[in-house]
């Protein structure tokens, strides 16, 4: 979808880090912006930032709960007309053993990470293809659901799952006028380590009370993380290129280079049944990366 101007963004978690990187970005490309974020201070200090209320709607919204989620796209249909563009963004994090987590805090995780997009999917997505002028969606996942780690079991899981969403998505609905892309960043100067803010009382026991009290209290790092607008137009650019993968570090190559070394070898070195093979064809490749490999070659990458 590389027309931009004048078409409408919904962007959750939209109002600190990644998610206003991604609204000032979209808003300089000249679309409309629906700001989408469960804090209303945040918000407020968004909205002052941003500038241009004509073309900004901010609106307060948690994610995980579907009936206000269809009050915001109603909303936002009613200020700016179709819906082009959904950047499901919103995100929390617990990190910690895996063995001190409770089912609270995988409800938590998986509730606003995995069920907060399912929501937007089921939300926005009828209504993209309802108007037939085309869309985009872009999940948030992160280079945790590319490389995963030892400590981040729940945040991976969560992030993983988003990202196979767009690769399962995206053979289904590119050729009706909807791109999908699963957006990966390493590190950025966000908010994340707040989120235990607004973590819901009822899901309040967690294993990893003291971890988050280290997180939310070291800023040491910061100099060497992405700034939301540099990701912001790393989101952009991804946008008009229909990148099915939109990555900001280069730094991850090794790692994942390594975890594709490793998937091919463990494919086992067995008779193929060529009638298994023809019949269940669809099964056995994706063609989106291979379309992708084709499309970053042509932009001049190997």
């Amino acid at each position: 979808m590389q027309n931009l101007p004048g078409k409408t963004a919904f962007v959750t978690g939209g109002a600190s880090g990644i998610g206003l990187g991604i609204a000032k970005a979209l808003l300089r490309a000249g679309m409309n912006v629906v700001i989408a974020d469960i804090r209303p201070d945040h918000l407020a200090q968004a909205s002052a930032e941003l500038g241009t209320p004509a073309r900004v709607l901010a609106l307060q919204l948690d994610v995980t709960d579907r009936a206000a989620y269809a009050r915001a796209a109603d909303a936002a249909e009613a200020r700016f007309g179709k819906i082009h563009l959904l950047c499901n963004n919103a995100g929390v994090a617990v990190v910690g053993p895996t063995e001190l987590a409770t089912f609270a805090d995988w409800d938590w995780v998986l509730g606003v990470n995995l069920g907060g997009v399912v929501n937007g999917i089921v939300t926005i997505l009828p209504r993209i293809l309802g108007h037939g002028e085309g869309g985009h969606i872009v999940n948030t996942s992160s280079m945790s659901g590319l490389v995963p780690h030892g400590g981040a079991t729940i945040y991976g899981t969560s992030k993983g799952a988003v990202l196979s969403m767009m690769e399962c998505m995206r053979p289904e609905l590119e050729s009706r006028g909807v791109i999908c892309s699963a957006f990966c960043p390493g590190a950025v100067q966000s908010n994340i380590a707040e989120a235990g803010k607004t973590r819901p009382a009822a899901l309040g026991d967690s294993g990893y009370g003291e971890a988050d009290k280290r997180r939310q209290q070291n800023t040491s790092f910061f100099h060497l993380f992405r700034s939301k607008e540099e990701v912001g137009e790393r989101v952009l650019q991804g946008i008009l290129n229909d990148e099915l993968y939109i990555l900001t570090h280069s730094e991850f190559r090794q790692g994942v280079e390594e975890r594709a070394q490793a998937m091919c070898a463990a494919v086992p070195d067995l008779p193929e049944n060529e009638e298994y093979k023809r019949t269940f064809s669809f099964l056995f490749r994706n063609p989106i990366h291979s379309a992708e490999a084709a499309r970053q070659h042509k932009r001049g990458k190997t």
